[in-house]
């Protein structure tokens, strides 16, 4: 005698099962689906380390030779040399310390090691294997008009007034707002 009756289905163990694989497939899956998409959604905000950072117009850049200005939060120093505009990132090649501009010496020393690296960012002295890692300097107008940027292969600085620019359309003048991308990472040679 069977215990359900003819209208009623019984759900064998097979199908059980089945359905229970199906079911975490589809979880599978859309947690899947949650992680691509939050992968694909911008990391960084306007002012957050991996993002991009307002420094100002060029008129209120410090003079070139001028110490370097420290942005902690984007986690670089900007440096104006007379070849133009460097955004060093303050991390140390060596181990990650996060270096510091000593005025005395007139360069870059890590606390941790002693890796000295030059105003420019280049490699000095100390166990750092390479010079410092840059980031992508851009040059806008107003209306965010891209006027030039860091070359990316090179990481070359940035020049900004007329007598050492070679593009003709960026201007030092108040027109011209500089920008740092720490999410655009050059790394040093």
């Amino acid at each position: 005698m069977p215990l359900a009756s003819s209208s009623e289905q019984i759900l064998t163990r097979r199908q059980a099962l089945g359905c229970a694989w199906l079911a975490g497939l589809g979880a599978l899956a859309a947690s899947m689906t949650g992680v691509g998409l939050l992968s694909a959604l911008p990391r960084s905000r306007l002012g957050e380390f991996g993002g991009i950072f307002l420094i100002g117009p060029v008129a209120d850049l410090p003079p070139p030779d001028a110490a370097p200005v420290n942005y902690p939060a984007g986690k670089f120093w900007l440096v104006h040399t007379s070849a133009g505009l460097l955004a060093l990132h303050k991390v140390c090649t060596h181990l990650d310390c996060l270096f510091n501009w000593n005025e005395q010496a007139g360069k870059f020393i890590c606390p941790c090691h002693g890796s000295q690296f030059a105003r420019d960012g280049t490699y000095l002295s100390g166990p750092a294997p390479r010079s410092l890692d840059r980031f992508v300097v851009q040059l806008l107008t107003p209306q965010g008009q891209l006027l030039a940027e860091t070359d990316p292969q090179t990481g070359a600085p940035l020049p900004v007034s007329s007598t050492h620019n070679p593009a003709p359309s960026v201007s030092n003048g108040p027109t011209a707002v500089v920008f740092v991308d720490t999410g655009r990472i050059i790394v040093g040679s």
